[in-house]
């Protein structure tokens, strides 16, 4: 029986719709709290009473202790908390740059703590390349790729991620480990595999479907994808694409929608969810348009799916 009810479930909404400079250019990391209030004010005004903090538009490692005590200040006077950070793009096994992004890994990891953050969500895939920036949608083009079959980087991996777990685990913090395509969390078996590998004690999976039903290849089917790495999750990011492909896969056609209109049958994907003890932060994501009015009817969405779950 989940702890919650369909109202005061913990639903987020991601920050990907918020401007990432100001009007002359400042970017949010130092724009100020003026400037973070009426970002911020965006997503409360969707009616969302939390906000996932991402490091793509503010990382906290770089604030002061006054600047981050600000901004959950700021979150509180719009009603909302700050449950969760996501730090992306930092994978410590980017060659050339592991034992950097692995110190900023732990740094992020001191400022969350610091900000009464619960939730540590990162993961291995790494900065956009050439092929992805020139993209019209970024997961279109072909982005760095974990080496298959390398039982060193493997490890490497896993001892690195599982160093970044225990600091978090010993501030209070749950880790979770995003999929993302071509990474060794690019699958759900390998995604399993890893967090296997670390000590489930330690990290659970971000089942991020969405992720993969996007990509313009041959993908695992996403009821597969969701029975594997359900048991596994602890943190969730949930957004939709429709998708259409050529039965010789010759063909492929995928763009971000909502919760409900994309390929993804999330009616379905909730209730197995629920069936299997979820009962953790659900953060809605959107890409493209007007992201945070997407997020917000995902998420009065996902609250009439979790009321008809939660009845049955």
């Amino acid at each position: 029986m989940s702890a919650y009810t369909a109202e005061n479930w913990p639903i987020t909404s991601c920050m990907l719709g918020l401007d990432t400079t100001t009007r002359n250019g400042t970017p949010a990391q130092v724009a100020g709290p003026e400037f973070w209030k009426k970002q911020l004010a965006k997503i409360a005004n969707q009616g969302f009473t939390n906000v996932e903090l991402s490091d793509a538009w503010l990382k906290p490692a770089l604030l002061s202790s006054g600047e981050r005590a600000e901004l959950v200040s700021i979150a509180a006077e719009l009603g909302m908390k700050i449950p969760s950070v996501h730090i992306q793009r930092v994978s410590v096994i980017e060659p050339g740059k592991e034992a950097e992004n692995l110190a900023y890994q732990h740094a992020s990891i001191d400022a969350a703590a610091e900000m009464g953050i619960s939730v540590y969500s990162t993961g291995l895939h790494q900065p956009f390349n050439k092929a992805q920036r020139d993209a019209l949608w970024f997961w279109n083009g072909q982005g760095p790729i974990d080496p298959v079959g390398d039982t060193e980087v493997w490890n490497t991996a896993v001892t690195r991620i599982r160093e970044l777990a225990r600091h978090a685990q010993d501030l209070g913090m749950i880790t979770s480990l995003e999929m993302y395509e071509d990474t060794y969390i690019g699958s759900s078996d390998s995604a399993v595999r890893f967090v296997e590998d670390v000590g489930t004690d330690l990290v659970g999976i971000n089942p991020d479907v969405g992720n993969l039903v996007r990509l313009h290849r041959e993908v695992e089917d996403w009821r597969e994808t969701y029975a594997k790495t359900l048991p596994y999750a602890n943190y969730w990011h949930l957004k939709n694409y429709t998708r259409d492909e050529a039965a010789d896969h010759s063909y492929y056609a995928t763009a971000p929608s909502t919760l409900r209109d994309g390929v993804i049958n999330y009616r379905e994907v909730v209730e197995l969810a629920v069936s299997l003890g979820y009962s953790g932060i659900l953060t809605c994501e959107h890409y493209g348009g007007d992201s945070i009015s997407v997020c917000g009817e995902n998420q009065r969405h996902l609250r009439g799916l979790l009321a008809e779950t939660l009845a049955s």
